[in-house]
């Protein structure tokens, strides 16, 4: 069995290598094509932890997937990352492991980005995007620059529930993304006649109102991996022309869906599509000036494809 390490990986995985695996996990999803077992969550509240295990299998791939990563929130104190953990790549027809991939959260982060791009592409306007970004951690790193592959991006305002963040973010991610990108003080001012809005927090109750949002906005929810993880108001989903979501299972029990739909505001028939059913053209995508909702909760299908491709590179 290979043993591969986070800097192999990083060297070896990049961004256009996620977006091809997350079309791979999407198309094979809405074509029924992928074994998914619900995902495993714990949490460690006296120590901020979480910890959530994932796996899948993309049938007709040689290999499937299980996935440990945890997020413990008080890591950056002790000079540590928030995310760490490691992907096991197993033979799709035999069952015997054949590596395990330490990535500390890389490629995690890597296809968590790719997918709010795919949504990105498939679901916002065609036009330079004003963006309005909550969370300047880690993962609104990787959202945006994944982003900025399939969009062109006009400005960035940005607001942050760790405020010292936020100069970093804009020091880093102006240059990065050549283009303008502001600190704010508050949600609202963030949101602010946004085109496009990302959400990437670990938020336990909503941050964003429904009046605080341009009309045609696209809201991609990428935060609430988790059934107690919120950060939309529920009226939000409720008054969505479309809401659009990674798994309808899965944002069902857990994400933004759930919680619109345990108010009583949203009926679980009211999802308009999976985004992979809106990728292969099965269900209808941006129809004019709406406001579009995508409940983003990670899957496992992305884990599998992920691997897959990882697999590919190392046997050359």
């Amino acid at each position: 069995m290979k043993i591969v390490e986070e800097q192999e990986l990083r060297e070896l995985v990049s961004e256009a290598h996620a977006l091809e695996a997350v079309e791979i996990a999407f198309r094979g999803l809405s074509e029924g094509k992928v074994v998914q077992p619900p995902p495993i969550g714990m949490e460690l509240e006296e120590v901020r932890g979480e910890v959530h295990v994932k796996g899948a299998c993309v049938l007709g791939e040689t290999v499937f997937a299980m996935k440990v990563a945890s997020g413990f929130y008080t890591n950056p104190e002790r000079g540590l990352p928030t995310g760490s953990g490691l992907l096991m790549v197993f033979d799709a027809t035999t069952g015997f492991p054949l590596a395990l991939l330490l990535d500390n959260s890389y490629l995690t982060e890597l296809r968590t980005g790719a997918a709010g791009a795919l949504a990105a592409q498939l679901l916002s306007p065609d036009r330079p995007l004003r963006v309005g970004l909550i969370g300047a951690g880690s993962q609104a790193r990787y959202q945006m620059r994944a982003i900025a592959r399939v969009r062109t991006l006009a400005q960035v305002r940005v607001w942050s529930p760790v405020p010292e963040e936020l100069s970093a973010y804009e020091a880093e991610m102006g240059p990065a993304l050549d283009v303008p990108v502001q600190g704010v003080s508050t949600p609202r001012e963030a949101v602010k006649d946004a085109d496009l809005v990302v959400t990437v927090t670990p938020s336990r109750e909503p941050l964003l109102e429904l009046s605080w949002l341009s009309e045609g906005a696209t809201v991609i929810a990428v935060g609430s991996d988790g059934p107690e993880k919120q950060e939309l108001a529920p009226e939000i989903l409720a008054a969505a022309g479309k809401v659009v979501v990674d798994s309808r299972a899965q944002c069902l029990s857990l994400g933004e869906t759930h919680h619109a739909v345990a108010a009583g505001l949203m009926a679980p028939e009211s999802i308009h599509a999976e985004l992979g059913e809106v990728l292969l053209g099965m269900r209808a995508a941006r129809e004019g000036d709406e406001l579009i909702v995508c409940d983003l909760t990670g899957v496992g299908a992305q884990d599998a494809a992920m691997a897959g491709i990882v697999w590919k590179l190392l046997e050359g």
